[in-house]
């Protein structure tokens, strides 16, 4: 039996819109052939959206939600075509419940998909499908993230369109003994304004860290100086990057003259992780739009 990794997975749904679990259930039942698995999708009519997979999905909202107890918090990315489609009230709603379920998920976004649908009707992909069917764009359940503390979860949502979604959504997780919600709030929203890379130094990812310094070096080396020079001075600059790029390290946005750290020490509260999502990102945009593709159409016509 052939390994059915998300990368095949992904690729059958570009190819033919199919839901998550309709792609990987395909691949399995064809050994993961992709063309068989392509014909077997069509056979059973669950290639309805090939003809929307080619477009991009890359507009959508990102969607917080909170435990009851703020102990634990969801934020779901769902992407559709148009920012039309985003607001409305269907695609909304639907999302809304969505970030409900991912509340009780523990796992990664093909687990959320699987979870039982918001509406009772079979799973959260099966939804989604019935969104592409009736509205007619491309969706794509792109990821999601669930955050617990003993403390508090904190959430975020930049330039809100309703009440909980967005284009930027952040949850951070707080512990100790000071206003934990007010204070994991504020640097949410210190989050949403400056993209950190990671919580701490340590949480860094070590490619990341040895891709700076080569180019550190490189552009130190330029100054001719000696090697043990060029050692200090990369020390520095990497300090100087850390504090860029890590959460605690950077100066705090509404107080710049304290690091992120040391404003959560003065509240009582200790950072335990974020995370930060921004509509869209990553995803390549097709150079046509849908706009584009009407006005084509109605040429014909």
């Amino acid at each position: 039996m052939a390994e059915i990794t998300a990368a095949l997975v992904k690729e059958l749904r570009e190819k033919t819109g199919a839901g998550m679990m309709d792609a990987k259930k395909a691949l399995v039942e064809n050994n993961g052939d992709q063309a068989a698995a392509v014909e077997w999708l069509r056979a059973k009519g669950l290639s309805k959206a090939a003809k929307k997979s080619g477009r991009a999905a890359a507009e959508g909202l990102v969607a917080v939600k909170l435990s009851a107890d703020g102990k634990t918090g969801a934020i779901v990315e769902l992407n559709a075509e148009t920012d039309f489609v985003a607001r409305n009230e269907i695609f909304q709603k639907s999302l809304d419940g969505i970030a409900t379920v991912a509340l009780g998920v523990d796992g990664d976004v093909e687990a959320l998909a699987a979870a039982p649908s918001p509406d009772g009707d079979g799973t959260v992909d099966d939804l989604i499908k019935r969104m592409i069917a009736t509205i007619g764009e491309n969706m794509t359940l792109r990821r999601f993230k669930r955050l617990t503390s003993t403390g508090r979860v904190a959430a975020y949502i930049h330039n809100a369109v309703v009440p909980g979604m967005g284009n930027v959504g952040v949850l951070v997780s707080v512990e100790g003994s000071g206003d934990l919600e007010d204070a994991g709030r504020k640097v949410a929203m210190h989050v949403a304004a400056t993209s950190p890379a990671a919580a701490t130094t340590d949480e860094l990812d070590p490619v990341l860290v040895e891709t700076e310094k080569r180019v550190l070096t490189e552009q130190a080396r330029e100054s001719g100086k000696p090697e043990a020079v060029i050692e200090k001075m990369i020390v520095g600059r990497m300090q100087k990057f850390y504090k860029e790029v890590v959460l605690v390290e950077q100066p705090f946005i509404m107080d710049p003259d304290k690091t992120v750290g040391e404003f959560l020490k003065g509240q009582g509260a200790a950072l335990k992780g974020f995370v930060h999502f921004k509509l869209g990102e990553g995803v390549e945009k097709a150079a046509d739009n849908f706009a584009d593709e009407v006005a084509a159409l109605t040429k014909g016509s």
